[in-house]
């Protein structure tokens, strides 16, 4: 083969070459993108006032106008998986504690709604010890439990914290159901471990107790 026709074909495969590499860099700008969506989106749900999620489709949940989201019993969807290591380093898992009423609280040392209603959370939680509800908080953002076990100690909070630092255990949460959209969050569990009441801004001592109240008193 002459040296005039090799030419035309390295050539061509120098094309091909750079095509591939073009596409592989689109590709990963895509990527970036994408990424750089999904993380403006969880920021702009974190530590933030909350919202309200209407009941609509074959949710089965309703929002009032105080921002706590409810549903009937016969409509309830059991919480996903959620077990892990504490603050502590012991392990937890939120299904061996069906029989009683699950308080769930998502928060972040770093947040301040989260700060502001901590002492309620404290305050309420002991007050329902032994009576058949449990406290659980599940810590979130925070990159080492040092800042999370000192807010702990400064608010009274002496229930257990799942350590979730990136947030895997509220993405369990199947969409569409009540899931944990913002930082902070409360869920109610009942005592079969199905979620019945959802609350997407910080609690004071009232709102906490409207939450947790009915369900306790469910037979």
């Amino acid at each position: 083969m002459s040296a005039a026709s090799r030419a035309p074909q390295r050539s061509n495969r120098a094309a091909q070459s750079s095509y591939r590499a073009a596409r592989a860099a689109r590709a990963r700008r895509r990527a970036a993108l994408a990424a750089g969506a999904a993380a403006a989106a969880l920021l702009l749900t974190a530590c933030g006032d909350g919202g309200t999620s209407g009941g609509g489709g074959d949710t089965g949940f309703v929002t009032g106008t105080d921002g706590i989201s409810t549903v009937p019993e016969g409509e309830r969807v059991a919480a996903p998986d959620l077990s892990g290591e504490t603050l502590e380093g012991e392990q937890l898992d939120v299904d061996d504690y069906q029989g009683k009423v699950v308080v769930l609280n998502v928060w972040g040392s770093w947040c301040n709604p989260c700060r502001a209603e901590a002492k309620y959370f404290a305050k309420v939680s002991k007050e329902y010890e032994g009576k058949g509800v449990q406290f659980v908080g599940i810590n979130t953002r925070d990159g080492s439990t040092t800042a999370a076990l000192a807010f702990e100690k400064d608010f009274g909070i002496t229930y257990p914290s799942l350590y979730d630092p990136t947030g895997k255990l509220m993405l369990r949460f199947e969409k569409g159901t009540l899931n944990p959209q913002a930082i902070p969050s409360t869920l109610v569990l009942d005592r079969e471990g199905r979620v019945a009441a959802r609350s997407l801004t910080a609690l004071d001592e009232e709102r906490l107790r409207k939450m947790l109240e009915p369900v306790v008193a469910e037979k």
